[in-house]
């Protein structure tokens, strides 16, 4: 079963009466035209037709076929319709939907979108008014190299061992700055009267969450990557538990808890905190770390 998209709220609809073309697939663009939608817009997708020999109702898009409860998710209220960019008449009902269209959004490559006639001169010229937010793997000349997610998070420097990310960091920060470049179009727009281009890029999008670590921040040796005591994942009887008692007074509420007294600055970083703290932790079950938590104020969450 499909599992309902985080609501934004409902209360503020800013891209109300805006409609937006996507021509994006696979996660990115879809995840940004859920968005999107969630802010007021009218959203339309584009698909090419399915794989020859697919079963009648299969999706042109990948992502349908190999996660359609992904897919369904973010489809969700949001009109698709099959195009064939190719065709004569594909490109005849794409240009009909453009007429009405305040932002396109897509994610093939600039090469790509040239050989379909689809460069931001050309639409520039045919729709004036539209606006363009074009989804790339890296900016500029590098648009055209190949990558995905965990090519990008590697080359932020967010790759630290062999395993696998717990999530497409890059795709979803990108479709946040996706929309947040949509927002800036249609802003853009209004002002200027004519259609303006915006391109983001997914390595840019994992650089910038990257940044924490750039400032040492989540570096072993930073507060928030294990240096601090009060903030890591210890083991208790039953499982583990994220303590992030990084902030003074939490810090001393979980060190009071531990019987370790009120700690200063520097107590947080010594080993003898953290053997203290974790020892402490290993003794109690999940139920009661959680009890303490309510009781004492300290942030915490217990994992199996």
């Amino acid at each position: 079963m499909a599992t309902s998209a985080p609501p934004l709220t409902k209360a503020i609809k800013p891209l109300r009466g805006i409609r937006v073309l996507s021509l994006a697939l696979n996660l990115p663009g879809p995840a940004a035209l859920m968005r999107l939608r969630a802010m007021g817009a009218t959203c339309v997708k584009a698909e090419p037709p399915a794989p020859k020999g697919a079963p009648a109702g299969t999706s042109g898009d990948p992502m349908g076929q190999y996660s359609p409860e992904a897919y369904t998710t973010l489809h969700e209220g949001i009109k698709t319709v099959t195009i064939d960019l190719k065709s004569e008449q594909g490109q005849a009902r794409l240009h009909k939907e453009l007429a009405r269209t305040d932002v396109l959004l897509t994610s093939f490559r600039p090469s790509a979108l040239r050989k379909l006639g689809l460069g931001w001169k050309a639409l520039h010229k045919a729709w004036p008014q539209l606006s363009v937010v074009a989804i790339v793997g890296a900016p500029g000349e590098r648009a055209e190299e190949p990558g995905h997610d965990l090519t990008y998070l590697a080359d932020a420097g967010l790759i630290t061992g062999t395993e696998l990310p717990a999530t497409l960091f890059a795709d979803m920060a990108g479709a946040l700055m996706a929309s947040e470049a949509a927002l800036q179009a249609v802003i853009g727009c209004q002002r200027r009267g004519k259609g303006v281009f915006q391109e983001m890029a997914l390595s840019e999008a994992a650089a910038w969450l990257a940044l924490p670590r750039t400032w040492g921040l989540t570096m072993p040796a930073g507060p928030v990557g294990g240096a601090h005591a009060g903030y890591r994942v210890y083991p208790c009887r039953n499982g583990r538990v994220a303590v992030a008692a990084l902030e003074p007074h939490f810090a001393t509420a979980l060190c009071d808890v531990a019987g370790l007294g009120t700690p200063d600055a520097a107590t947080m970083f010594r080993p003898a905190t953290h053997e203290a703290i974790a020892a402490f932790l290993a003794g109690k079950t999940r139920a009661q770390l959680d009890r303490l938590a309510a009781k004492h104020d300290i942030p915490l969450h217990t994992l199996a």
